[in-house]
């Protein structure tokens, strides 16, 4: 059985490039298409994708919004966001709104393949170039002083295991830890960090530097 994924873009030469490339894949097929963020809302029902892949910049309702109202009644959709953006604030806004990684539209096929499959294993995406322009963009900010990270070493550790990607399972196995044990962690770091899911502990650690890329 292939995993669905629906397409959220004004473009229709991009979304059909797009559906190409998915559709040559072994455990994915394009389940669905829309053309803004409100024929996306209003296909989601009958669709009910495994993954969403989204754009921001789009007529009538952008992707922002239209992922902040879906994960509001799917809280457990998987969305990729697709951006030409660089710009800091689309960053914090779509983590706020909760998806689970963000691809470039130049991206090449192997990085879209890889994000796809990170993201419906449980893991978040962020490609690297994106990441490369928050990092930059936060070091041209002025500087603030923050308060000691309220973070255990192994609560670090696991962030940065979490910012790689990794699913639970996969860092319960590579610190050789239960995956009830990472579960654990992971809700007290949530807690102590006032993230509101595990996309936004990956901005959390660039901003506190408690990664390096």
């Amino acid at each position: 059985m292939k995993y669905k994924v629906m397409l959220v873009d004004d473009h229709k030469l991009f979304r059909k490039g797009l559906r190409m490339l998915i559709d040559a894949l072994n455990r994915f097929e394009v389940g669905g298409e829309a053309s803004n963020g409100v024929e996306f809302l209003n296909m989601l029902d009958q669709s009910k994708p495994d993954i969403v892949m989204l754009d921001i910049a789009m007529p009538e309702m952008d992707g922002i919004e239209a992922a902040r109202l879906a994960l509001m009644k799917y809280p457990d959709l998987k969305i990729i966001t697709l951006s030409m953006f660089g710009e800091q604030d689309y960053y914090f806004k779509m983590v706020d709104a909760g998806v689970k990684g963000f691809l470039l539209k130049n991206s090449d096929f192997t990085e879209v393949k890889m994000a796809l499959e990170t993201v419906m294993e449980g893991g978040n995406y962020f490609s690297r170039e994106l990441l490369m322009n928050l990092v930059n963009s936060l070091k041209n900010s002025p500087e603030e002083l923050t308060p000691d990270s309220p973070l255990s070493d192994r609560e670090k550790e696991i962030i940065l295991l979490i910012c790689k990607g990794m699913s639970t399972q996969e860092i319960a196995d590579s610190l050789c830890l239960s995956k009830r044990t990472v579960d654990s962690h992971r809700a007290n770091i949530l807690l102590k960090t006032g993230c509101r899911n595990t996309a936004s502990l990956v901005v959390y650690a660039i901003k506190e530097k408690l990664v390096e890329l």
